[in-house]
């Protein structure tokens, strides 16, 4: 195979990539930064419509290409027209970031079946119906990259969060699962890890947390978008052309501690 020049290596000029959640926070990130790398952005949202609008304007603005998509991402029907528009509007489907999610907080034992319910579908649900109908497309196009959103907390439990934990957790071994599948297919499947990443008010929202972890990770600051954005960037490019199956940690170090 012919191996990509360094200055090519994070190069999406000719790609389109679809990131789901990208209408605020980390998904908003992470559209401008593959917008910034020349991809033609699909820039999905559910509820978030002023955002996702505001943020394909930007882009548009800019020079790039992007749409601003509507889909309940839970929904069958939805996701299946969610890549119809993508394809019918940018021509293709190269890149998906699985990105979107909900992260509400509920004890074990006050956590009503609903509530359960609700976050396997919104995090664990929609990577599956996502990652199925862009998998087709690609393998009519020849191959593509897949990337999925899930946490520290895939592999580390935090109190209140045994719904969200168990749907990152099984959208890790998704990851490995699917990769394993769509490899014959020329499509590399990898995940992104993230730890606490800065939100506008999180330091006034939850200071103790803030302040705990950043005298607990090595790298004393909390992520930015930006940081995740660059680690899922990397995977879709050229640059992780050999790389299927991986899970990559982006926490600042925390995970490095001791757990005992």
């Amino acid at each position: 195979m012919e191996i990509p020049r360094v200055q090519s290596l994070l190069d999406l000029s000719s790609q389109v990539a679809l990131v789901t959640g990208s209408g605020s926070g980390l998904g908003q990130g992470i559209a401008a930064r593959f917008a910034e790398a020349g991809a033609a952005v699909a820039v999905h949202y559910h509820a978030s419509a002023a955002g996702a609008e505001a943020l394909a304007q930007r882009i548009t603005a800019a020079g790039g290409r992007a749409v601003a998509l509507q889909a309940d991402l839970t929904r069958e029907d939805d996701v299946a027209q969610l890549v119809s528009e993508v394809v019918a509007r940018l021509g293709r489907l190269d890149i998906l970031v699985n990105n979107a999610g909900v992260y509400p907080l509920v004890s074990v034992l006050e956590m009503s079946s609903a509530e359960w319910d609700a976050v396997i579908a919104a995090d664990l649900r929609s990577v599956f119906l996502c990652t199925r109908a862009t998998a087709r497309q690609m393998i009519a196009q020849g191959g593509g990259a897949i990337v999925n959103i899930t946490s520290i907390e895939a592999e580390n439990p935090a109190p209140n969060h045994s719904h969200y934990n168990a749907a990152k957790g099984g959208v890790l071994m998704y990851t490995r699962a699917t990769a394993l599948e769509l490899g014959a297919h020329n499509i590399r499947v990898n995940a992104v890890a993230p730890g606490l990443i800065w939100n506008e008010g999180i330091e006034q929202s939850w200071p103790d947390g803030v302040a705990r972890w950043q005298r607990t990770a090595p790298l004393r600051r909390l992520g930015q978008p930006e940081d995740i954005a660059d680690a899922c960037l990397f995977l879709a490019s050229p640059a992780a052309r050999w790389i299927t199956g991986a899970s990559l940690t982006v926490d600042g170090g925390v995970m490095t501690h001791q757990i005992y």
